[in-house]
């Protein structure tokens, strides 16, 4: 059975796609309507909340173990790209970063982060933008934070840092391309 396979033990980091990074802090039996459930139960200490996930559900809802450290590598290099923001409407764009988000996916996640990136010199964000930043970036410092045994502020650092280096790097290859263009 694929649910098996997965199988998590108690205190083990764990991430839920719609709420991050978790820890597994008891695993209940319970009858509901005459059927026995096993079940996984979920403490987010951020968001102070618990969670209890059936141990046969744990797959198909996407939970899942911390990356790997090849993983976590490639998001944080994905943070070194340049940000690549579409022109489609706030909305539209807000929805698909959402979507990213709970998807899961660390690589996703890095995307919105690095996408949604404003150094302290660029133009201020509109509050909807800084949410949706700062749930993405949240969201890769706790897992950060889970796999390197720290806490989230200092995962958040090491991204910001990782973030406005590159930063740097793509506002002066844009000021270079300007300045060409000025002496055409």
């Amino acid at each position: 059975m694929a649910a098996k396979a997965l199988s998590f033990d108690v205190g083990d980091y764990v991430v839920y796609p719609k709420h991050g990074v978790g820890r597994v802090v008891e695993l209940q039996s319970t009858e509901i309507a005459g059927t026995r459930l096993d079940l996984y139960v979920l403490r987010f200490e951020k968001e102070k909340m618990t969670l209890r996930v059936p141990v046969n559900k744990a797959d198909s809802v996407g939970m899942r173990k911390l990356s790997s450290d090849k993983t976590m590598q490639a998001a944080l290099e994905t943070l070194k790209g340049k940000p690549k923001v579409k022109r489609t409407m706030w909305s539209r764009r807000a929805q698909e970063y959402e979507a990213k988000i709970n998807s899961g996916d660390l690589t996703s996640i890095a995307e919105v982060t690095r996408d949604l990136f404003r150094p302290d010199d660029a133009p201020e964000q509109s509050y909807s933008e800084r949410q949706i930043f700062e749930a993405a970036s949240s969201r890769l410092a706790r897992e950060l934070g889970a796999m390197e045994q720290t806490d989230e502020k200092g995962a958040l650092a090491k991204i910001l840092d990782i973030l406005n280096k590159a930063a740097v790097i793509h506002h002066k290859s844009k000021d270079v391309v300007e300045a060409d263009a000025d002496a055409d």
